[in-house]
């Protein structure tokens, strides 16, 4: 077994999100799922097949997101895992709970806009993701003046009144 690193491509710092999945028809689900979450969302998606073909899946309301999903997914081309580029003004917290309740999802392994790397795992019969590292090394603890800059950017995005 040999470990590696990949990182994400995502030169806009797009919202992003990487999961596990285990059937064929979880393009079409995720697709249905986002569109039905946030009508009018802008986004990409790709699908690595662990059997058959194994050929990347895609689909999405934007070509270039669609691109983008479906360069990263082969270069990660781990069996059954799902990444979804999400366009700019939307986000993760607004479409995974949709995406969680696809029957078909297994995991997510990040939801951010931070730069990812994929740990992943192969020998002789494929890849896996192990995990990944989302962003940098935590600095310390929040003071005062750190929770005050948190909540008011939390009340900025309008999910706190």
């Amino acid at each position: 077994m040999e470990l590696k690193t990949w990182k994400i491509e995502n030169p806009d710092s797009l919202n992003l999100i990487l999961g596990q999945s285990h059937f064929i028809k979880t393009v079409e689900d995720l697709h249905e799922a986002l569109v039905t979450a946030v009508p009018g969302i802008k986004f990409g998606l790709a699908f690595c097949e662990a059997s058959g073909a194994a050929l990347v899946r895609a689909s999405g309301t934007d070509a270039v997101l669609v691109e983008l999903a479906k360069k990263n997914a082969l270069a990660l081309s781990a069996g059954h895992s799902f990444i979804i580029f999400l366009g700019a003004g939307f986000f993760p917290i607004n479409v995974l709970g949709a995406i969680k309740n696809v029957p078909e999802v297994v995991g997510i392994f990040c939801a951010t806009a931070n730069p990812v790397e994929v740990i992943i795992a192969e020998t002789e019969q494929g890849r896996g993701i192990l995990g990944v590292i989302d962003g940098v090394k935590t600095q310390g603890v929040e003071d005062e003046a750190g929770v005050a800059w948190r909540k008011d950017l939390l009340r900025k995005f309008g999910y706190k009144s």
